[in-house]
C-alpha cells in the first residue's frame, strides 16, 4: 500500500509519498511513487500516485508521449506544452483509460481490479497553481480553499491532523512540518505505509524548485519531529482533566444524559429484562 499527500495553500505546495509497495513478514518492497516534471521559468508539477503498481508504471511511461487534442485547432497536447493544469489534468486523465482499455479486461479476467490514484499539482507560467486529484476512470475533481490538500493511499491515520491544522495562509514550511506529521501518524499506525519518504516544497510563481528532499531513518529532522510529536501529544493529553463520575464536578461537566439522549437501558445477565 502507500501514502501520498499533498498540500495547496497561498505561499506554495507540499508533496509527500512514502515508498513501501508490498509489507509483509518477509517480503518488504519499495518504489518511488513521485514523479517531478520541470521546465524552469515555463512549468512545474508534480505527480503522486497510489494503487496497482503496473497500472501506475504503465501511465508514466506513456504520460509524456500520449496526448489529448485540442478540440479548435486539432493539435496534441501533452504536458510539455499544455496551456493550463486543466489541460495537464485532462492529459493525465486520457492515460490512465488509455491503460484501463488496454489491460482493464485482461486484470479482471485475473481477478484484480483496475485500481489507481493519482495527484497532480503544478504551475504553468501565466496561471495561479493547481491540484487535482484523478481517479481510476480518469475523471478528476481539484482542490479548493476549503479543501487545500488531497490524499491517496492509506489516507484516515494521517487525515485528522490536515483537518485540524491546515489553513490557507498559513506559512509553507508549516505547511510542510504538517505533512511530515501526517505521514508519521501513518507510519506509527500501518505497516503498508514506510520509509525513505519523497518531499517536494514549492514557493508559489518560482516555476522550480530546489526543496527535494528524500528521508530515510537516518534523516536528524524526522527523527526529532517523530520523538517530538508522540511526547508532546501525550503532554496534552496529560493536561486535560480526566471524566468524573457519581456527582463529581469538572470546569466542563461530563453530563450523563441530556434531554434529547436519555441513559442507555440495561439488560442484566440473570433475567435479560431491561432495568
Amino acid at each position: 500500500m502507500t501514502y501520498c499527500c499533498a498540500i495547496k495553500i497561498n505561499e506554495g505546495m507540499v508533496f509527500l509519498s512514502d515508498s513501501r509497495t508490498n509489507a509483509g513478514v518477509d517480503a518488504i518492497s519499495t518504489f518511488r511513487k513521485m514523479l517531478i516534471y520541470e521546465r524552469p521559468g515555463d512549468r512545474f508539477m508534480v505527480m503522486l500516485s497510489a494503487g496497482n503498481l503496473s497500472i501506475s508504471q504503465s501511465v508514466r511511461e506513456i504520460l509524456q508521449t500520449e496526448a489529448i487534442r485540442d478540440p479548435e485547432s486539432g493539435d496534441p497536447i501533452t504536458l510539455w506544452n499544455a496551456r493550463s493544469m486543466f489541460d495537464v489534468a485532462q492529459v493525465l486523465g486520457a492515460a490512465v483509460r488509455h491503460i484501463n482499455h488496454r489491460d482493464g479486461a485482461a486484470l479482471r479476467h485475473a481477478g484484480l481490479e483496475f485500481n489507481v490514484s493519482l495527484i497532480l499539482g503544478g504551475q504553468i507560467a501565466g496561471e495561479a497553481m493547481r491540484l487535482f486529484m484523478v481517479y481510476s476512470a480518469g475523471n478528476f475533481i481539484e482542490a479548493t480553499a476549503e479543501t487545500p490538500y488531497f490524499q491517496i493511499g492509506e489516507s484516515k491515520y494521517g487525515k485528522p491532523v490536515l483537518d485540524r491544522v491546515l489553513t490557507p495562509d498559513m506559512p509553507l514550511d508549516e505547511a510542510a512540518k504538517c505533512a511530515l506529521v501526517s505521514m508519521d501518524s501513518t507510519l506509527k499506525s500501518n505497516l503498508s505505509v514506510g520509509l525513505p519518504l519523497d518531499l517536494v516544497v514549492y514557493p508559489a510563481d518560482a516555476l522550480q524548485t530546489d526543496r527535494v528532499v528524500c528521508i530515510d531513518q537516518d534523516n536528524p529532522y524526522f527523527m526529532m519531529l517523530n520523538r517530538s510529536w508522540g511526547r508532546r501529544l501525550r503532554e496534552v493529553f496529560d493536561s486535560i482533566e480526566d471524566p468524573l463520575w457519581n456527582g463529581g464536578e469538572t470546569e466542563v461537566p461530563l453530563k450523563v444524559a441530556s434531554a434529547r439522549h436519555p441513559p442507555l437501558k440495561k439488560i442484566t445477565a440473570a433475567n435479560e429484562r431491561l432495568i
